[in-house]
């Protein structure tokens, strides 16, 4: 799946030589290949050879500066004083899509099986998660609250009950329920025909054994025969020690004895990151936040697309908007049904909550039903453009121009959202004889419609498209041993103009000859520090990567379709993998500049990258994926250097990792050494570490 380049070396020699840390080579280079006496032309990547200090007498690169001459020793890095290029505030980022972790994971929403979306009314199995209490008699009805979710939950009180009769609700896999902590509940309710019931349902809390944790009434009307909107807050008096809770509605049985009442999109929110409505998750989306990304990709991911011969399976943006009731939801990709309560607008907010900017991805024409899937023919796709064209207007249009936007201002957001980057479709090398012609047809009407945007290509990597993609999706799911091995990946590529998006990377298996069949089912430290070696090599060429994001992002150990994940989670807990605390620590330490070095050794254990942050802050990234201890010597170039600094370093047993049973094996710790213009690291093995000081 993946493609390379292949590249041819001109010789260029000339009799000039180049000033220490000038440019002495690459391709298309025509000046000085000769380095001023106590410099060594080094190979920064096949385009750009600099001269570092470090050797005895001039030096002179081969084939325009494209083979290496001898440098200084494997374990000396010495730093340049001069950036060589500006880093992309995008670099760092996530991505998401509805796989093991929306429903039930990131979107706050406690209720599974909440509105009855994908159920057939009068069977046994439209009640999952729903039990009933005290004796009510309860089933899912065919009566529509709005033209999107046609059925209702019915519940009958039998003659001669007493006491609260009612239903209630696991969960997903449980719920948890804090002391102190104030849930907001809904529903819609109403009576077939007009009773007398005047009275309360309570709405509550509870352990599975039936102790209250927190209360609260609602007022129904036996008149009430059209569907009403009713809400309260439930503050928990007792918090649970475990996930075993329900939550519970319940009427009195005497005054509603023999009287039928239907119940429609029930929800039950905790608090939510910021307080947002309808919103994220908590302590899922704090996790997140604390990355510092700089960027969400959204919403997939073959989610978005549709694992069947029918288009119309795809997620549609206009379905994920508005009211709840007006969302009809989806059967997903990945075998489960998405509510579409994290629609569009949701992810757009949730953006802003967190600082990060939206890439966003449009459907462009394929179903994924195996094989090269199903495309749409191009004399059909002009529909499917339209309905691209409207989702970005609803992002950034005018609304007094748009229709789509104008209904994002009426959803309470006139102001257009930040958006650079769409991509076209996802992982179009599926069918990439489809993909010319509907590349070709999305592109060129979209970039008519929205010129200030680029537009992201999905096909593999080396594939040639008219018109030429201005920036390209690379996907890569591999063991330790490929990402050790593939730290230069970036510096083979041209520098043509078109830019990188490394959209989905991660390590699968330790096993290198079959990755696919022996899964890691939690990221180890083995992969994490892998991964981080990687990123090194991201971070040299983000003259040409804008944006990397590890995948997928969330699992709910309950509920897994794919492994292994940045972040796992339960009712409970939240769980940060080796490979969080990796992203963690290139999202909480980047650079404004990235500042040249002598090169890592293409296949070596160690791999390093410097960035400087601010007018004076020197960051040093080095990862070693050996399992022994190796010293790197570092010469800076500048005068005025700290006396100290602080590192963080992640480090542990190969085979460690964060687990439901064991949560925090894997953790970074903070140290300080002392440094200077001259300074020694002992690189730990199997370890990641974050050099930082201050110089000038």
């Amino acid at each position: 799946m993946l493609a390379l380049f292949s590249f041819v070396f001109l010789a260029a020699l000339v009799s000039a030589q180049s000033p220490a840390w000038g440019q002495c080579g690459g391709i298309g280079w025509t000046g000085a290949t000769t380095c001023v006496s106590g410099s060594t032309c080094v190979v920064q990547n096949p385009y750009y050879s600099q001269c570092i200090p470090g050797s005895s007498g001039p030096t002179t690169t081969q084939s325009g500066g494209t083979t290496q001459a001898p440098a200084p020793a494997a374990t000396t890095v010495r730093v340049s004083s001069t950036a060589s290029h500006p880093i992309p505030t995008s670099l760092w980022g996530l991505m998401f899509e509805d796989i093991n972790s929306g429903d039930g994971g990131l979107y706050g929403e406690m209720l599974q099986n909440r509105a009855f979306q994908n159920v057939q009314a009068g069977t046994s199995g439209a009640l999952s998660h729903w039990t009933a209490v005290n004796g009510g008699q309860i089933s899912v009805v065919a009566d529509a609250v709005s033209s999107s979710l046609k059925n209702a939950l019915s519940l009958t009180t039998p003659s001669g009950r007493s006491g609260g009769v009612g239903f209630s609700n696991d969960g997903w896999w449980g719920m948890k329920v804090t002391q102190g902590s104030t849930y907001k509940t809904s529903f819609y309710y109403r009576f077939p025909s007009s009773t007398s019931f005047s009275g309360n349902a309570v709405v509550s809390l509870q352990t599975t054994g039936g102790q209250v944790l927190g209360s609260a009434n609602i007022a129904l009307s036996g008149s009430q025969t059209s569907w009403k909107k009713v809400t309260a807050s439930i503050t928990a008096t007792t918090g649970a020690s475990n996930a075993q809770n329900k939550f519970v509605v319940t009427i009195d049985g005497g005054a509603a004895s023999g009287q039928t009442v239907r119940f429609a999109m029930l929800s039950l929110f905790p608090p939510t990151f910021k307080n947002r409505e309808n919103g994220m998750r908590a302590d899922i989306a704090q996790a997140l936040a604390d990355i510092k990304p700089a960027f969400f990709r959204f919403p997939g991911g073959n989610n978005f697309e549709v694992k069947g011969v029918s288009v119309d399976g795809r997620w549609k943006w206009r379905q994920t908007v508005g009211e709840l009731i007006d969302r009809p939801g989806r059967q997903g990709t990945w075998g489960y049904f998405n509510t579409d309560g994290l629609g569009l607008l949701d992810y757009l907010l949730w953006c802003e909550d967190v600082g990060m900017e939206p890439i966003m991805a449009v459907w462009a024409g394929l179903a994924l039903s195996g094989g090269s899937g199903t495309s749409v023919p191009e004399s059909q796709l002009g529909p499917y453009v339209q309905e691209a064209i409207d989702q970005i207007n609803f992002v950034i249009g005018d609304p007094s121009q748009s229709s789509a936007a104008a209904l994002r201002s009426q959803l309470g957001h006139p102001q257009p959202f930040k958006l650079q980057y769409v991509e076209i479709g996802n992982e179009d090398f599926v069918n990439p004889t489809t993909y010319q012609y509907r590349w070709r047809v999305f592109y060129n009407a979209l970039k008519a419609a929205f010129p200030q945007l680029t537009f992201i290509h999905t096909d593999n990597l080396g594939t040639s498209y008219t018109p030429k993609p201005p920036a390209r999706d690379h996907h890569v799911y591999q063991s330790p041993t490929w990402f050790s091995k593939n730290t230069f990946f970036y510096d083979d590529i041209a520098r043509d103009g078109t830019k990188y998006f490394e959209g989905e990377y991660a390590v699968i298996s330790t096993v290198d000859s079959d990755i696919w069949g022996n899964r890691l089912p939690y990221p180890v430290i083995q992969g994490a520090v892998a991964e981080a070696a990687y990123m090194t090599g991201i971070e040299r060429n983000s003259d040409i990567v804008f944006a990397a994001c590890y995948a997928p992002l969330l699992n709910h150990i309950s509920g897994t379709q794919w492994s292994p994940n940045l972040v796992g989670y339960d009712a409970m807990n939240v769980i940060k993998s080796a490979s969080y605390y990796v992203q963690k620590l290139f999202g909480n330490n980047r650079g404004d500049q990235y500042i040249p070095s002598t090169l890592p050794a293409r296949s070596g254990a160690l791999q390093w990258s410097v960035v400087k942050s601010g007018s004076n802050n020197i960051i040093i990234k080095v990862a070693n994926t050996g399992t022994s201890a190796q010293t790197l010597a570092f010469a800076l170039p500048w005068s005025n250097v700290a006396s100290t600094a602080s590192v963080d370093v992640l480090v542990a047993n190969s085979g460690a990792a964060n687990t439901p049973t064991s949560p925090n094996t894997v953790g970074p710790t903070t140290n300080t050494i002392n440094v200077g213009q001259n300074f020694s690291y002992s690189v730990p093995g199997l370890s990641f570490s974050v050099i930082k000081f201050t110089a000038s």
